[in-house]
C-alpha cells in the first residue's frame, strides 16, 4: 500500500474519465492533461487510461508499506528517504523503485499539474466505469473526495528494477489557445469577437477543475446573456452577464444556460490543464479542418514521447553518499 503521511493541497485519483453518461447528468472527470498521464503511466508499464494521482501546486507526502515502482510526470522537487534516513532526489519524468518504508516527499510542482503512477495502479473500485475523482457528486477516487492523511491505498502489481527516463521531456506549450465559434457566437456583437480573439485574458482566483474565470475585456451580449440550456463540454467558453468568460474543464456540468462565444479544440485542452490564477491566456480562431490536423499532431507527438521512454539510472545524490559512512577497505581475517 501506499500511506498518505502529509497532503497540505488538495490532489485527486485521475483516469481517463467516464464517458458516455452525460446524457444522465454525470460529468466527464478524469486528468486534465491525459498526454502527461499517458506518459506517467507508460514510465510504469501501465496502459494510458490507469488511474493516477494528480496534483495541482504542492504534491504529498507518501510511505510504501511494500517495495512498489512509481513514476513522476511533470517538474516537481520531489526526493525519496529510505528508512536510514538517507535522501535521495526523485527524478522527474522517471521511474523509481521505493522499498518499504522508503517516504517518498513529492514537494512544490514548477508545471502547473503533475502525476504520479504507480506500476500496476492504484486498487480503487470503478464507478460508472471510471476511477475518478468527481468530488461535487462523491464519485470515484476514495469515498469521491481528495486525498486526506492517513489514507491507506492499495495498489497492482507489476513494475521492473530498472529505473525508465523520458529523455525528450514534454513542457506545457505557449502561444495562444485555438478555438472554433461556439454555437451561439451569433449571441455576440462583432467588436467582442474581435476583443476575445486579440485581447490577453488573465486566469482569476475562481479556477478550479470545473473551470477557469478569465479577467480581461468585458464580452458584449447582441441577444442578451440567457439561452435555454443545452448541452456543455469541456473547452467551451461560457459568457454570462457580466461578460467575464468562463473556460470548461473536465469536472464541468453537462448542460449550461450562457452562452458560448467559442470552444477550445481538443489538441489545446491539456494545456487548459496547467493554467493557474494569474496565468495570461490569448485565443486564436481556426478551422474545423486545422482542429483536425491539430489533433493529429497532438496523437503523433504524445506516441513519439512515449517511444522515447528508455533505461536511466537514477541521478546519483552526492551529498548523501558524501554524508554516509564510507568504507574505504575491508580485510578478511579468515
Amino acid at each position: 500500500m501506499i500511506e498518505v503521511l502529509e497532503c497540505a493541497l488538495p490532489a485527486s485519483f485521475q483516469d481517463l474519465g467516464r464517458p458516455g453518461y452525460r446524457h444522465l447528468g454525470v460529468p466527464l472527470s478524469g486528468a486534465l492533461d491525459p498526454e502527461w498521464l499517458a506518459i506517467a503511466n507508460a514510465l510504469v508499464g501501465n496502459l494510458a487510461q490507469t488511474v493516477a494521482l494528480e496534483m495541482r501546486l504542492l504534491g504529498p507526502k507518501l510511505r510504501a508499506t511494500a517495495p512498489v515502482t512509481i513514476a513522476l510526470a511533470g517538474e516537481f522537487s520531489a526526493k525519496i528517504e529510505d528508512a536510514a534516513g538517507l535522501s535521495r532526489p526523485a527524478a522527474d519524468w522517471c521511474s523509481h523503485v521505493l522499498a518499504t518504508g522508503d517516504i517518498l516527499s513529492i514537494g512544490a510542482l514548477r508545471s502547473g499539474i503533475g502525476y504520479l503512477a504507480v506500476a500496476g495502479g492504484f486498487d480503487l473500485p470503478q464507478v460508472l466505469g471510471s476511477r475518478s475523482t468527481y468530488a461535487r457528486a462523491g464519485l470515484g477516487g476514495i469515498d469521491g473526495r481528495s486525498l486526506r492523511i492517513g489514507d491507506r491505498v492499495a495498489t497492482g502489481a507489476g513494475g521492473a528494477d530498472v529505473s525508465l527516463r523520458l529523455t525528450d521531456v514534454p513542457h506545457p506549450i505557449s502561444g495562444p489557445l485555438r478555438v472554433m465559434p461556439g454555437p451561439q457566437r451569433d449571441y455576440f456583437t462583432d467588436a467582442a469577437w474581435q476583443h476575445f480573439i486579440g485581447a490577453e485574458f488573465v486566469v482569476s482566483r475562481e479556477a478550479d477543475r470545473m473551470g477557469l474565470r478569465l479577467d480581461g475585456p468585458r464580452l458584449e451580449h447582441a441577444r442578451g446573456a440567457d439561452i435555454v440550456s443545452d448541452g456543455v463540454t469541456p473547452g467551451a467558453i461560457q459568457v454570462p452577464g457580466d461578460g467575464r468568460p468562463i473556460v470548461l474543464l473536465a469536472d464541468c456540468q453537462t448542460v449550461g444556460g450562457y452562452p458560448k462565444i467559442a470552444t477550445v479544440i481538443a489538441a489545446d485542452l491539456p494545456r487548459l490543464g496547467h493554467a493557474l490564477p494569474g496565468h495570461k491566456l490569448r485565443f486564436v480562431a481556426v478551422s474545423a479542418e486545422e482542429a483536425l490536423a491539430a489533433r493529429r499532431d497532438a496523437a503523433r507527438r504524445l506516441a513519439e514521447w512515449i517511444a522515447a521512454i528508455g533505461p536511466g539510472g537514477a541521478e546519483l545524490d552526492l551529498d548523501a553518499l558524501y554524508g554516509a559512512n564510507l568504507i574505504d577497505g575491508v580485510i578478511d581475517a579468515d
